[in-house]
């Protein structure tokens, strides 16, 4: 008989769920133990918040949310980010994502969160949308140029930001998949980090993050050392205008998949973003 459990988040579990995520995505080789105790247990906003399913002592399948915190409708809320899931072959077709996930937004709403957001895919957009009531905010933008980009400026009213303390930067910034870079701009300090496509690198936050930095993790990076390097940016800014820049919209056939912002509203159920309300950067998912 299967048995849906909420994670224990121990180094044993901790293990069987790296094993499952990388025989489910075996392209993806950072999923191993160091990497999910970074990403489920060190996250200050909180520890992940998730389901497993066990046959016996064989985990079926996976998944999990991890907390963050966002300026939505005005105040500040927590909410949670919907990251890894993966169902063993052996189980699927047995409706256990859905069953887990549901299970998991209940768990996060008795925790105090009042919100999901996530980056889809192609294939497990419909999922989140005609199963478990998320909207489709929209494709994120994917712009590939030279230079810096567009400015941000204020977005005001935000319906959906997130915030980072410092704890919480420095955290995102010890990410042990990944080597980060900074770069000095005229508005602040900005994160980079390598696509190992190209030469290409991916600017990661949507404004300068100096600024939340007060632990000195940027201090921590390295320079880009780079002059001018093909820059990549990903996500959602009102506020920037991209006009007359050497910047283009990365071509469909270019990307390996659309990456959907997918938002549910946990503590009112009715509500929905306006997407030209939103900002979402590389920084706030997992994406790099």
């Amino acid at each position: 008989m299967i048995e849906d459990r909420p994670l224990l988040l121990e180094p044993a579990e901790i293990a069987q769920v790296s094993t499952l995520l990388l025989s489910a995505f075996g392209e993806i080789q950072h999923l191993d133990p160091p990497y999910l105790d970074w990403c489920y247990r060190q996250n200050p906003a909180g520890v992940a918040v998730g389901r497993n399913a066990w046959d016996g002592g064989r985990l079926a399948a996976h998944y999990v949310t991890v907390p963050l915190r966002a300026h939505v409708f005005g105040r500040q809320s927590r909410g949670v980010l919907s990251l890894h899931t993966a169902t063993h072959p052996d189980y699927r077709g047995q409706g256990m994502f859905t069953r887990l996930a549901e299970a998991t937004y209940a768990d996060a709403a008795a925790q105090g969160y009042e919100f999901v957001v996530g980056v889809a895919n192609a294939s497990s957009t419909p999922g989140f949308v005609t199963k478990l009531g998320f909207q489709l905010v929209r494709p994120l933008d994917v712009r590939i140029g030279l230079g810096a980009p567009a400015p941000t400026g204020p977005l005001v009213d935000a319906e959906l930001e997130r915030v980072w303390s410092p704890d919480e930067l420095a955290w995102r910034l010890r990410c042990p998949a990944r080597e980060y870079r900074r770069v000095a701009t005229a508005g602040g300090v900005m994160v980079y980090a390598p696509t190992h496509q190209f030469g290409i690198w991916v600017e990661l936050a949507a404004r300068p993050v100096d600024e939340c930095d007060r632990g000195g993790a940027l201090d921590t990076l390295q320079p880009l050392g780079v002059r001018n390097p093909i820059r990549l940016w990903m996500g959602l800014d009102p506020s920037r205008d991209w006009a007359g820049r050497p910047w283009l919209p990365l071509p469909e056939f270019a990307r390996p998949s659309p990456l959907n912002l997918i938002y549910r509203d946990l503590a009112d159920p009715g509500r929905t973003l306006d997407p030209d309300r939103v900002r979402f950067a590389a920084i706030d998912f997992d994406a790099y």
